[in-house]
């Protein structure tokens, strides 16, 4: 996809790219070499958690974040925030869940309007059945395939974006304050 009808070069237009510094070779090629690997290795840990598990990934970020708190509860808003989803998209997917009984929702005591995402029994059991097979793929298909230095490397690499992700938010929420 490399040529003038790429998204990510210039398009050979008098004024493509003014004040944009496009993508080289080398970047184009690692940008695109990660956007399909993410997308290749969410399809495959989807395809196997649904497979092994009948869990869906995205039952299985819920499941997590909750297994994570020690009250194995958390507000939706907090949710939200851990799985940067649109609220629209947290409510359904949480309605879904609460019909197969792997969440259910709880008044909070403290704010009449609020409440709590809680993990079932039937979701803590979901998850934990699901955990081995989960872990053994994303060790088969993305751990195993790199060496230590590499996973340091990776991980060094995540936190720096991410932390440039976190500042650009920081930016935004003073820019709307």
């Amino acid at each position: 996809m490399d040529g003038p009808s790429s998204p990510l070069a210039p398009s050979g237009r008098a004024d493509a790219g003014v004040g944009t510094p496009w993508l080289d070779a080398d970047e184009q090629r690692a940008w695109r070499a990660y956007v399909r690997m993410q997308g290749l290795l969410a399809a495959r840990l989807n395809r196997e958690l649904q497979l092994e598990s009948g869990l869906s990934l995205a039952d299985y970020d819920v499941l997590v974040q909750l297994t994570d708190t020690p009250e194995a509860r958390l507000r939706p808003f907090e949710l939200q925030h851990e799985l940067q989803w649109e609220q629209s998209r947290l409510s359904h997917h949480l309605a879904r869940m609460r019909r197969r009984g792997l969440v259910e929702r709880e008044e909070c005591s403290e704010d009449g309007r609020g409440a709590f995402v809680v993990l079932t029994e039937k979701g803590r059991h979901a998850i934990t059945a699901a955990a081995p097979g989960h872990v053994g793929v994303v060790r088969r298909f993305f751990f195993d395939g790199l060496t230590r230095e590499e996973v340091a490397m990776l991980e060094r690499l995540t936190t720096r974006i991410l932390d440039r992700l976190s500042d650009a938010d920081a930016e935004t929420q003073g820019d709307v304050g």
